[in-house]
This record gives C-alpha cells, structure tokens and sequence, in this order.
C-alpha cells in the first residue's frame, strides 16, 4: 500500500491560486485507506474550497488512480467537467497524479497529498489508522534468508548484514523504542531453526536494480 498524508490546505490553494473552476480526483484504494481521497475526503475538500471562492466542476473516485486505463475511462465519462475546470487536484498518490497528466491533455494537475512510503496497517481503530513502512522496493529481494523482516527498510543503516555495534538491550542507537532489526531478525530465525543463515555474508546491494525511471514488462 501507498502511504499518503494531506498536505496543509494553505498549500494546495497557493497551487491552485488564480484557478477558480476545479476538479478533483480521489483513489478508491491507498488514498481511501490513508484518509486522503475517498469519496469522503473528496467531499470535505469540495466544501472547503467552495467556502474559499472556488468552483468544482465535478469529481471522481477512480479504481485506482494509478491506472491509466481508469484514468481514461474517467476522462471518456466526465469529459465535459474535466474540460470546464482550470486544474484537476489530484488526492491520489504521487503515480495517480502522474497518471492523471498523462493521460488527460492540456491540464494542469496539482497534487492535494503527499506521498511517504509503502507500508502496511499495523493498526486500525474507528478514530486512527497506523501505518508502518515495510518495503523499500529495492528490486532486490533478501526476505528469504532474513525470517521476512527486511534490513533494507527497517534498519536505518540498511544494513544487509548485521547487527551493527549499536544494538543495545535489542533496542536501535538511533532511539532506545526502535526495535534493532537485525536482533528481530535473529530471534525470527532462531524460532524457525534457520540461526545458519545469520553466519552467511551477504553481498551488497545491487542498486542498479532501483534505479530511477523503470519500466517492467510482465
């Protein structure tokens, strides 16, 4: 999952100062499930820029907004009010924004969120969600010999081979409440009788494999 958060609403207004005819774009998935563009978002965020003056020609929940077929098929539907507005604000992630200027010709998109990381919801509750980053997309997976806990993400070294000198009382140096992912990886394999695995050297990582831009054919 994409991690998002709002971005303070002072902000997305000095994007789009000058614009008054707006339409918004929502994500039925991540940014639903961060809080920062359902259906219900898209709402709060429609009133609070009429309040301000601006008019929104319509809006759109897209399944996701990442993809680009969707994004068409939003287009082909709401032709007439993308076309009416002045900037399309986009309250998905940084890749459905991207999407949106893609695909939809000669408009300005501006982005209502900020994109942080992917995670996962390690808690949910009617007033809070809690999302942790577990994946750093690094093209170059080592979950198999590290009990599925990565040291790429969840170590602040990123070290493939650890621990390193810090560790204290199974706690990170950098704050005595981060949990030292390699002693979690240790204690992981031990319960799996895998403790051979913490002997291996590992090679460096290959960042080549993340570079930046990609593409991947399936």
């Amino acid at each position: 999952m994409i991690i998002s958060k709002r971005k303070p609403f002072s902000e997305i207004l000095e994007s789009i100062e000058g614009l008054k005819k707006v339409f918004i774009v929502g994500c039925t998935l991540c940014a639903t499930t961060c809080k920062t563009g359902g259906e219900k978002e898209v709402k709060e965020i429609t009133e609070a820029l009429q309040e301000e003056g601006k008019t929104v020609t319509g809006w759109n929940v897209p399944d996701p907004a990442c993809s680009l077929l969707a994004i068409k098929r939003l287009y082909r539907s709401q032709k007439k009010e993308i076309d009416e507005s002045d900037v399309i604000l986009s309250l998905a992630c940084g890749g459905g924004t991207q999407a949106i200027a893609e695909i939809i010709p000669g408009k300005r998109v501006c982005p209502g969120n900020d994109t942080l990381f992917q995670g996962e919801i390690t808690e949910s509750t009617l007033k809070k969600v809690k999302f942790e980053q577990k994946c750093s997309l690094c093209g170059e997976c080592v979950l198999a010999s590290t009990g599925s806990i990565c040291p790429v993400t969840r170590c602040p070294k990123s070290l493939v081979n650890g621990p390193c000198g810090g560790v204290k009382n199974g706690k990170c140096e950098i704050s005595s409440d981060l949990d030292c992912a390699w002693m979690l990886i240790y204690e992981q394999l031990k319960s799996d009788g895998r403790l051979d695995e913490m002997k291996k050297v590992r090679r460096a990582k290959d960042h080549s494999k993340n570079k930046s831009p990609q593409n991947f054919i399936v």
